[in-house]
């Protein structure tokens, strides 16, 4: 009888290197939003990878930076707290640039935990450097980080590499018999993925100065019957996008309401396919003054930060 092995693994590394592409790209399905735009992930998310001889769970944490507001101490927040009761600790760098300071960072923070966790350096975006590139630029990352079991390369947004991570980590997993069911894929809510599909469309669509700024909350979510087929397949789902200025306000909704109805498009085609079902989607925009600063706007907003 062959042994069973399952893992907790965070997957940590500054905003932007691929972390949710990643785990999406794993999975082979769409749980985790992401776009262009660094800290598209806003919350600790798990990603459950069940195989024949393995379970791997991953950890999606907001991307570790400098932060400059209280949400931002709060990402951070998130993320460090990811590293805690991990089996291993997968550490995500753009391969096309050299480390940065938030790199460095990451590293020092990395290499003063405790080993219990196992680190792995993963280096993402291989695609976009020349191949006799990559090992000098490997070892530079190499050089950050004390005690890794492995130094692999991929590409996750083609797909390169991603069998040999998997074996990878697989190896390293403890035998243990798996945490979660067969068929369960994340632990958050229809309703939670569906938020963060809407702020995906709006930081995909959105001009440079206005995405950050923005938070949604679902106000409704329910069933609702389909009309042509007379069957509760459909979900309803009422959402406030808040931005931080009445400026802001202007550019989400545009002229005639075309941008906010381009938004609407985007994200109800990203929750459709999410959820298997059609839905029916609402969106509206309030002001929120500067939100991300404001210790009770984050709470109501889920982003409340713990002692």
């Amino acid at each position: 009888m062959s042994k069973h092995h399952s893992a907790f693994i965070a997957v940590v590394g500054r905003p932007n290197v691929g972390k949710s592409t990643l785990i999406n790209a794993l999975l082979g399905q769409k749980i985790a939003a992401v776009s262009p735009r660094p800290q598209t992930t806003r919350r600790r998310q798990l990603g459950i990878l069940t195989l024949d001889d393995a379970q791997l769970v991953f950890v999606d944490t907001p991307g570790l930076h400098n932060a400059k507001h209280k949400l931002g101490q709060f990402l951070n927040q998130e993320a460090e707290e990811a590293l805690s009761g991990v089996d291993l600790i997968l550490w995500l760098t753009d391969a096309s640039s050299a480390p940065t300071d938030e790199d460095k960072n990451i590293a020092v923070l990395l290499n003063g935990i405790a080993p219990r966790a196992r680190r792995m350096l993963v280096l993402n975006k291989t695609d976009l450097i020349q191949p006799d590139e990559l090992p000098a630029r490997a070892d530079e990352y190499r050089a950050l980080i004390n005690n890794a079991v492995a130094t692999l390369t991929l590409s996750a947004s083609q797909r390169l590499g991603l069998g040999e991570l998997l074996e990878a980590l697989i190896q390293a997993a403890p035998e243990r018999e798996a945490d979660y069911p067969d068929d369960q894929i994340t632990d958050l809510y229809e309703k939670e993925i569906a938020a963060d599909l809407i702020r995906e469309a709006c930081l995909i669509k959105l001009r440079d100065e206005v995405p950050h700024s923005l938070a949604i909350r679902i106000d409704e979510f329910k069933e609702r019957e389909n009309s042509r087929t007379g069957t509760s397949n459909m979900a309803y789902i009422a959402a406030t996008i808040f931005v931080e200025r009445e400026s802001q306000k202007g550019i989400v909704i545009g002229a005639g309401g075309r941008m906010l109805k381009s938004i609407g498009t985007a994200a109800r085609k990203e929750i459709e396919e999410m959820s298997g079902r059609g839905v029916f989607l609402e969106l509206r925009v309030k002001v929120s003054k500067d939100w991300r600063n404001d210790a009770n706007a984050l709470k109501q907003l889920g982003y409340g930060m713990r002692k």
